[in-house]
């Protein structure tokens, strides 16, 4: 017998373990199948079915808060940056990958987010990867909200694993209480002799709420601590102009009603990939130290391409538009309240919030995948989420609402829910 055919007849450790978790996924009626669109991101979109056919279903599953996907100044701008930048960086920043639209977009993102600076990556994941571990050392404390998103979770663990006695705390979603004595513990521990973090997403993508803010701040200067906010689902969402949860609660410097008594957020992570052009790249914003801490010693910039120019160009056209049309904003939160109104009215249960996510919990996941894929028969595409993205039992169907939602669009959608 050849060493080829001794191999392939080997049951190998992974391939084993591998399919047993994917026959049991697909048992449980848990398996992702992986939707084609064959279009723009809209409204609506066209979706490629089974057999090989295009129809064109409403998307109520999408980051595409503004509607700034397939914006034809945003598209114009990233075709104008790929004519004129070429089609990839070919580099890391510090070497030859930092190009003129680097600078641009970085500018824009200090001013849209009332920071000294701001630095980008290829993602908001990236972002995170590269904050906790670069900033934190032996010594800090880093206290993370227990339903922040899975990339600061791994970014604080990574840190946690680089830097040899960083000390990591989880505290309950929201629970100002509980932090407070996370905070006390932390302070108290002979072990954290360095600075202590307060992380926290802005808007939490699976409830659809958002961070106390203020209070955050008021807890952080009492403990001398920094903090650290991911407003990935918040930017162009929240606040009169869109600039994110900080603006929400008047604490966004340069934007209008900023009150200067409630402080500011230490540090921002963000993406572009969402309401911001939704193409891609995400970023760190907040004092010129730490960006320039990034540049000099941030892993996934030092060892990783720059963000691509086109998404640089259309990103910046976003934020443009959004700081230009402060009535797209206006226009998510109408449609959003229209929603929230129709689908409570209709007898589901749906989580309140200022936030343009609407979750619909229905228990079981099984029961929210099998809910998620009649209902893309019947024309509304909307994703059913589960463990372990959601607790067990807590499995739900996340509608996001886009300003180019019309009330038609809202009413096919209910009328669809109700005949589940």
């Amino acid at each position: 017998m050849t060493q080829t055919a001794s191999r392939a007849s080997t049951v190998r450790p992974f391939d084993a373990r591998t399919d047993d978790i994917l026959a049991t996924l697909e048992k449980g009626g848990q398996y992702k199948h992986l939707q084609m669109l064959t279009g723009p991101m809209g409204p609506t979109v066209m979706l490629r079915d089974a057999s090989g056919k295009s129809r064109e279903v409403i998307c109520m599953c999408s980051n595409n808060y503004l509607g700034l996907a397939n914006h034809p100044e945003v598209v114009e701008a990233g075709v104008e940056g790929l004519r004129r930048y070429g089609a990839g960086t070919a580099s890391v920043r510090f070497i030859c990958g930092t190009f003129e639209c680097h600078e641009a977009i970085e500018n824009t993102i200090a001013r849209y987010m009332g920071t000294q600076s701001s630095y980008t990556f290829v993602s908001c994941w990236t972002a995170n990867e590269a904050l906790y571990p670069t900033f934190a050392e032996p010594g800090d404390a880093l206290i993370s909200d227990e339903l922040n998103h899975a990339c600061i979770i791994d970014g604080i663990r990574l840190a946690a694993v680089i830097k040899k006695g960083v000390v990591k705390g989880v505290y309950k979603h929201n629970d100002l209480e509980d932090l407070r004595q996370k905070l006390g513990a932390v302070r108290s521990n002979p072990d954290v002799t360095g600075q202590i973090w307060v992380v926290t997403d802005g808007v939490f993508s699976m409830e659809g709420d958002i961070a106390d803010l203020p209070a955050l701040r008021k807890l952080c200067d009492e403990f001398d601590a920094l903090l650290v906010v991911d407003d990935s689902h918040g930017h162009g969402v929240m606040g009169t102009t869109g600039r994110g949860t900080h603006e929400y609660w008047n604490m966004c410097p340069g934007a209008e009603g900023h009150d200067p008594s409630l402080g500011e957020v230490d540090y921002f992570t963000g993406t572009l990939g969402k309401a911001l052009g939704g193409g891609a790249g995400g970023f760190i914003a907040g004092s010129k130290r730490g960006t320039e801490l990034i540049v000099q010693r941030g892993r996934p910039t030092l060892f990783s391409n720059a963000l691509p120019a086109t998404v640089a160009c259309s990103a910046n056209k976003a934020i443009e538009i959004v700081l230009r049309e402060p009535e797209r904003v206006k226009a998510l939160r109408d449609i959003t309240a229209y929603a929230r109104k129709q689908i409570g009215g209709a007898g589901f249960e749906v989580i309140d919030s200022p936030t343009a996510i609407c979750p619909i919990i229905v228990g079981e996941t099984s029961t929210a995948i099998a809910m998620s894929k009649k209902l893309l028969e019947l024309g509304v595409f909307v994703i059913g989420f589960g463990y372990p993205v959601v607790p067990e039992g807590a499995s739900r169907l996340r509608l996001q609402l886009s300003a180019v939602h019309t009330k038609e669009h809202v009413d096919a959608v209910v009328d669809a829910l109700k005949k589940l």
